[in-house]
């Protein structure tokens, strides 16, 4: 992929027959990368009169922009919120492991901990752009301690925290939030419009999530600049006739009208059920987020593992705190949630694959170079067949991981006279 001939310039990469995501639909056109980067080829015709450097036969795959997953805890055996000495190799370890589900983009995950635990962690988790290597780091979700007791799931409560000293709590516990992309709170506690508006005055995404806000309490919280839900419908009061509390959040209409509410969905089967999926997407689909809320137990047999300090015990399909029926994350990949989710709302593939991608990346405000594949976006994408299998995938327009027994990619290089 790095063959460059005998041309003075970076080499331009054609990729042929194929169905390409651009503006909310599936087209066929060719998609044309130079240095990493989604280019247009008008240019290239009219401006450089210039053929492709490297010509790639995609047999008909659709093409989607890389997948972006903004909540997982760990996979592989690797939990985010114990690795303290070997962070990077852990992280490391799950980046590689994503490219195969189609992910080139993700938010490590810390569940609530203890405050040293942050303070070792943190630092050590660092932004970084995807590669071979794996999937990129767009910065860390922070999942507690700042939230409610009532619904703090598989949170351990002796570790949970209120915003009594106001934001100087959030610098105390976390120590660092320089490579912080989320964090969520309950918005109910104390003072947490405060420490909303100034999180995102330093350009972090607030969620809303474990939680038992009432609806009014979330629209403050929205107003104030919260734009995401934690895994709606779950770690939060149901939705009720009288208050539907923060999942009512979706059909308020008390959202500024410049601000866009998001919310991510576990698209597994167990977190949600496929009806809730239905009522979500049909209110509002274009703040669906699907994540996947993986624990590290993704990816291992079953039996029993860790998330936090915690025993958890895989099952057929599920993952549970050892001994008990509750919930503690996800085991399935985020290229099965979206064909789940696809399957479950019968919605095209065009808005399952938008929100995987287009979406969380809007989330983040990050489409300038993330989430489409718009000219001057980075190169990263995703081959998939009509079942939303995933093929292969693109960092900066290098394959850095293709399904063994799908098709064989062919390369054509342009001959130097």
């Amino acid at each position: 992929m790095n063959h460059k001939g005998t041309r003075d310039h970076e080499p331009y990469l054609q990729f042929k027959n194929c169905r390409i995501l651009v503006d909310h639909e599936l087209i066929w056109e060719d998609l044309w990368c130079q240095g990493g980067k989604i280019v247009n080829p008008e240019k290239v015709f009219f401006d450089e009169k210039v053929s492709a450097d490297v010509q790639i036969d995609c047999h008909g795959s659709i093409i989607s922009p890389g997948y972006i997953d903004v909540q997982i805890n760990g996979a592989e055996g690797v939990d985010f919120s114990l690795e303290t000495e070997n962070v990077e190799a852990g992280v490391a370890k799950v980046a590689k492991k994503l490219l195969q589900h189609g992910v080139t983009s993700f938010c490590p995950t810390i569940v609530t901990s203890p405050i040293k635990k942050y303070q070792q962690i943190l630092p050590k988790m660092k932004r970084s752009e995807g590669s071979l290597n794996g999937a990129g780091i767009l910065g860390v979700h922070l999942e507690g301690p700042f939230i409610s007791e009532g619904k703090k799931g598989a949170h351990l409560q002796e570790h949970l925290k209120t915003f009594s000293g106001g934001f100087q709590d959030v610098l105390n516990v976390y120590g660092t939030i320089d490579d912080t992309a989320i964090i969520t709170l309950a918005p109910e506690l104390n003072n947490s419009s405060e420490i909303i508006k100034e999180l995102v005055s330093r350009n972090i995404t607030v969620s809303l999530g474990h939680s038992v806000a009432n609806l009014k309490e979330g629209e403050i919280a929205v107003k104030n600049g919260a734009s995401f839900i934690t895994h709606l419908f779950n770690a939060m009061l149901s939705f009720h006739h009288r208050d539907p509390h923060l999942v009512g959040l979706i059909a308020s209409n008390k959202i500024p009208k410049d601000q866009k509410l998001f919310y991510g969905l576990i698209a597994d089967g167990i977190h949600t059920h496929p009806a809730a999926l239905r009522i979500a997407n049909l209110v509002h689909p274009e703040g669906l987020v699907i994540v996947t809320d993986a624990v590290p137990a993704m990816g291992l047999p079953k039996g029993k593992h860790t998330i936090g300090p915690q025993e958890v015990e895989i099952l057929d399909d599920r993952a549970v705190l050892a001994g008990t029926n509750t919930l503690c994350g996800s085991i399935m990949s985020m290229n099965e949630c979206v064909k789940y989710f696809h399957k479950s709302t019968n919605s095209t593939n065009v808005a399952a694959l938008e929100m995987a991608s287009l979406h969380p990346a809007q989330l983040l405000g990050i489409t300038d170079r993330k989430g489409s594949l718009e000219f001057g976006t980075d190169a990263d994408f995703i081959f998939l067949d009509d079942e939303l299998n995933v093929n292969a995938t693109y960092i900066a327009s290098e394959l850095v991981w293709k399904n063994p027994s799908a098709f064989k990619l062919t390369q054509q290089y342009r001959s130097e006279s």
